[in-house]
């Protein structure tokens, strides 16, 4: 009985550790769990379970080593967050795996999914075929967000006897004060357009908008810095 001792009171402490941890990082690294996470996670696991085992590893080196990777984890959250052209590194980027109800075979392959795989994840967004999706995004925690087509939504257009609507895809244009000049282009829209849409707002700088999108037909959606 003596020896169950030492585990018993090293996994309560791997298990406060870990629970405190998961605190101060946040929920998004349990609800997004992005390929660093994952990575991080199994290091976790694998060192706080060989400290349980190991006679020669105690409290101390449990600790040492949540604290170590604890650290690594929450730089790595202040680097994605002051630097973004680390984000598609560390984070990873979203894919439009369907476009306009197209599959974008290229995009598939890029993420390695195939169509069965697909179809099961589409499933599970109650969108039974693929002629039903307009657009799907293959996220970087690895779900997929559908679109469905106007006909196909709840409740549909047929059930209300209206005809079809086009579907337009919601368009990133600024992103913690920087603007995302490829989106930009690929709208067919100019930095002027975007200024003038800025001013309606009383937004002088793109550096005091938090985030705004753009959908055909709609005006500019914006968010600014909320100042304290």
């Amino acid at each position: 009985m003596d020896h169950l001792m030492p585990i018993f009171l090293e996994s309560l402490f791997g298990f406060v550790a870990l629970f405190l941890l998961t605190k101060v990082l946040g929920k998004t690294q349990i609800t997004q769990l992005t390929p660093f996470d994952f990575i991080a996670a199994l290091v976790l696991g694998e060192l706080v379970g060989n400290a349980l085992f190991d006679d020669e590893k105690g409290i101390l080196e449990i600790g040492f080593a949540i604290v170590l990777w604890g650290l690594i984890l929450y730089l790595t959250e202040i680097i994605t967050q002051k630097f973004k052209g680390t984000r598609g590194l560390l984070e990873g980027q979203p894919s439009i795996i369907i476009h306009q109800g197209k599959l974008i075979r290229e995009e598939m392959k890029k993420s390695n999914l195939d169509i069965n795989q697909l179809q099961h994840m589409l499933r599970s967004k109650d969108a039974f075929s693929i002629q039903e999706v307009q657009y799907a995004i293959l996220e970087t925690d690895g779900t997929v967000s559908v679109l469905k087509k106007s006909a196909f939504q709840t409740p549909t257009r047929n059930d209300l006897n209206l005809q079809p609507e086009a579907i337009r895809l919601a368009i990133t244009l600024i992103n913690d004060g920087e603007v995302i000049w490829d989106n930009l282009k690929s709208a067919n829209l100019t930095e002027e357009w975007l200024k003038h849409e800025l001013t309606k707002h009383e937004i002088k700088t793109v550096r005091d908008v938090f985030y705004a999108e753009w959908i055909e037909g709609h005006d500019l959606f914006v968010l600014p810095f909320v100042k304290r």
